[in-house]
């Protein structure tokens, strides 16, 4: 695990960048978003080189008011920025991850992290996008 540490992603990102320009491709991304807050910068910067189209899923959020407000926030935010395509899964399966969390212990970020990433791992792929990522790789 040591070794992820010493990778800096941000050059791997411009290397990436670097090679879709000089093949002329626009690769499609799907991309995670737990609130617009945290993603507006993320997404000002990634579709300037992807065809993004942005995902909320978060059944971790609590209470529901505070799911609530930033899927509404997100909404308001899609709704200003056409561009960006942004799908919603409403679904609130708090029960469920909160089961998940409780015996979780230590690894409960680990695995909040993981059940969104599966989650977004397979719409990418059954709407057939070529990448996938979150928002909270580079949230504040």
């Amino acid at each position: 695990m040591r070794e992820l540490a010493n990778v800096n992603y941000q050059k791997e990102l411009e290397k990436l960048i670097e090679q879709h320009e000089k093949e002329g491709k626009v690769p499609r991304l799907f991309l995670h978003a737990c609130c617009a807050r945290c993603s507006s910068y993320v997404l000002e910067y990634l579709s300037r080189f992807f065809s993004v189209t942005v995902f909320f899923y978060n059944p971790n959020i609590h209470p529901l008011k505070e799911f609530k407000r930033r899927k509404e926030t997100a909404r308001q935010w899609a709704a200003k920025n056409k561009k960006l395509p942004m799908i919603f899964d409403d679904s609130y399966p708090l029960e469920e991850w909160l089961i998940k969390a409780i015996g979780a212990g230590n690894e409960r970020c680990k695995n909040c992290y993981l059940d969104r990433m599966l989650k977004v791992a397979e719409e990418a792929k059954n709407r057939g996008f070529e990448m996938f990522s979150t928002t909270l790789l580079s949230s504040t």
